[in-house]
C-alpha cells in the first residue's frame, strides 16, 4: 500500500501525468489511506492529495466534494508532525485558488485547527500552517478577518522571531496577506508589534526575506496617514534606501512600492523620504530597471510631484524628467506609458517653470502622438490628454508648444493658443519669432468656430500684429526677407506707442 501511494506522489508532481490520475479515479482510492494503520501512507495519501489539488481548482474542488477536508482537520491535531505538515499543505492547495474554496477551508475548522498548529514545536509545522493561512486571507477582507478572529496574528509576528530563515519568509508573507485589506486588519498587525519586527529584517542578506518584509511594510503603510507614520517611526528609512541595490528585482521593486505608499499621503512624508535621499535613489533605480518593476518608481515620482510646487522642483532637480521621458519611450506596455504621462503632469501642473521642465524634454510632442494614437488604450489616452492640459495650461515657453500647432486636434490647440495668446501681447521676441516660423502663417489656416475660445485666441494673436502682417502671414516668408523685418519692426514700434 505505501508502494502505491508513494507512486501516486511521485506522478502527482508532473503536471502531464495529473489528467490520467483523475481519469483512473484515485481521488476516491487515498481517501481511506488517510486512515491507514501505517503513519507512511496515511502522510504520503495526504501528499498525493495536495498535490492533485495544487494543480487545479477543480480537483481542489473535487477534494472539498469529496468530504476529505474534515478528516484532515480532526488528524491535524492527534497525528505526528509530518502528517500536520502534509495536512496543512492539502488546506494550503485547496484555499489558494478561489474564496470559495478558501471559505471551504475555513467552515470545515480549517482555520482554527492551522492556527493551534502555529503553536507546535516543530518549526516545519508552523511554516506550512502559516502559509496556509496566508493562502486563506489573500483572497479578501471576510476570510482575512476569519484569521485575524482566530488568533493567528499574535503567533505570526512570534514566527517572525524564530532562528529559521523559511518560517521567517512564510510568517512575513501571511502577515502581508492579511494587512493589505483594510485599515482595520493593517491595525491588527500593527498592534501585535509587527512593525518593530519587520523593521529590523529589512538589511537581512537574505533575499526572499525582505520580498515579504519590505511587501508587509508597504500593505500597513498604504491605508493611511498614521499607519505610514508608524512604519517611519520605526526607522525603516534612510536604512530601507539600501535595498534599492539589492541584486534581487522584486527586493529592490517592493522598497520602492513601500515609499510610494508612504510619500502619497501628506507633504510632510513625501518630504521626510525626500531628505532622506530616497528621491535620487528612484531615479536611479529607474535608469537601471525596466519593465512592471519601474511601475512602483514612476507612481513614487508623480506622487511626490503632486503635493507641493516644491516636491515637484525636487523631482526635476533630482533628473526625474529625463527618467520618466526613458520609461515613457521605452515601455511597450500601455499601463506602464499610462503612468508616466500621469506622472509628467503631476511634475508640470504647478508654475510655468515646472511646465518649462517638461516641455523642454520634447515631451509635448511624444504625450500628443500617445493621446492621437489608435492602438492606446483608453485609460493611456485620457492620462495623456490630462496631461497635456495639465502643463499647457501653465506653459510659457512658446518654442516646446509651437509643434503642437501643426498636429494638436482642436481640443488641444485650443490650450495650445491659449498660451500664445497669453505671451505675445508682452513679448516682442516672441512676436517675431511666431511670424518668421511660419506659425502665425498656420494659425490663419485654422478653422475655428465663431464665438469660441479658439476664435478669441486667434483674435488676441492677430491684434498683436499690423494688419499688413496678418494678411501676409499666408504668404511663405522667411527672416531674411527685408519687408518683413520692416513689418515686424513697426508691429514692435506699434506696440511701444500703445
Amino acid at each position: 500500500m505505501l508502494q502505491f501511494v508513494q507512486t501516486v506522489a511521485d506522478l502527482a508532481t508532473r503536471p502531464q501525468n495529473i489528467e490520467t490520475l483523475q481519469n483512473a479515479g484515485v481521488m476516491t482510492l487515498l481517501r481511506p489511506l488517510l486512515l491507514d494503520s501505517v503513519p507512511n501512507v496515511q502522510q504520503t495519501a495526504a501528499l498525493a492529495l495536495g498535490r492533485l489539488a495544487n494543480h487545479s481548482d477543480d480537483l481542489a474542488e473535487a477534494v472539498v466534494q469529496g468530504d476529505i477536508l474534515p478528516q484532515l482537520v480532526h488528524s491535524l491535531a492527534s497525528q505526528n508532525r509530518f502528517y500536520k505538515k502534509a495536512a496543512a499543505f492539502v488546506l494550503r492547495a485547496v484555499a489558494k485558488h478561489s474564496p470559495g474554496l478558501a471559505l471551504a477551508v475555513v467552515a470545515c475548522g480549517g482555520v482554527d485547527a492551522l492556527v493551534l498548529s502555529l503553536e507546535e514545536f516543530d518549526p516545519g509545522v508552523k511554516e506550512a500552517a502559516a502559509w496556509a493561512l496566508g493562502y486563506v486571507a489573500r483572497h479578501n477582507e471576510q476570510l482575512s478577518q476569519c484569521v485575524v478572529e482566530a488568533g493567528a496574528v499574535p503567533l505570526l509576528v512570534l514566527c517572525l522571531q524564530e532562528p529559521e530563515m523559511a518560517l521567517k519568509r512564510i510568517s512575513a508573507s501571511a502577515l502581508s496577506d492579511i494587512a493589505k485589506h483594510t485599515t482595520e486588519l493593517a491595525h491588527s498587525v500593527v498592534d501585535n508589534g509587527a512593525i518593530a519586527h519587520l523593521a529590523q529584517m529589512i538589511l537581512n542578506p537574505d533575499a526572499k526575506l525582505k520580498r515579504h518584509v519590505l511587501s508587509a511594510l508597504s500593505q500597513i503603510s498604504k491605508h493611511s496617514v498614521g499607519l505610514a507614520e508608524l512604519v517611519v517611526e520605526a526607522e525603516v528609512f534612510p536604512a530601507a534606501l539600501a535595498c534599492l541595490r539589492d541584486p534581487d528585482d522584486y527586493v529592490r521593486k517592493n522598497v520602492t512600492t513601500l515609499m510610494r505608499e508612504v510619500v502619497k499621503h501628506t507633504p510632510e512624508l513625501a518630504q521626510f523620504i525626500v531628505n532622506c535621499g530616497g528621491m535620487a535613489a528612484v531615479v536611479d533605480y529607474l535608469g537601471d530597471s525596466s519593465g512592471n518593476v519601474r511601475l512602483p518608481g514612476i507612481m513614487m515620482l508623480g506622487y511626490v510631484a503632486a503635493h507641493t510646487e516644491n516636491l515637484a522642483m525636487a523631482v526635476i532637480m533630482a533628473k526625474g524628467v529625463p527618467q520618466l521621458a526613458l520609461c515613457l519611450s521605452e515601455e511597450r506596455e500601455d499601463h506602464m506609458r499610462a503612468a508616466a504621462a500621469w506622472a509628467l503632469g503631476q511634475i508640470g501642473r504647478h508654475t510655468p517653470e515646472h511646465a518649462r521642465a517638461v516641455a523642454a524634454a520634447s515631451l509635448l510632442p511624444a504625450l500628443l502622438q500617445l493621446y492621437l494614437d489608435a492602438n492606446s488604450s483608453e485609460d493611456l489616452q485620457v492620462k495623456c490628454k490630462k496631461a497635456l492640459k495639465s502643463v499647457l495650461q501653465k506653459c510659457t515657453h512658446l518654442p516646446a508648444l509651437e509643434p503642437l500647432l501643426y498636429e494638436a486636434p482642436s481640443n488641444i490647440l485650443k490650450h495650445v493658443l491659449c498660451q500664445f495668446s497669453k505671451v505675445l501681447p508682452h513679448d516682442s521676441k516672441a512676436r517675431r519669432l511666431f511670424v518668421t516660423s511660419g506659425g502665425l502663417k498656420k494659425m490663419q489656416e485654422m478653422d475655428a468656430e465663431p464665438g469660441s475660445a479658439m476664435q478669441e485666441y486667434i483674435m488676441v494673436i492677430n491684434n498683436c500684429y499690423p494688419e499688413e502682417i496678418v494678411r501676409w502671414a499666408p504668404v511663405p516668408l522667411r527672416p531674411s526677407f527685408p519687408v518683413l523685418r520692416r513689418l515686424v519692426h513697426l508691429s514692435q514700434k506699434k506696440k511701444t506707442l500703445h
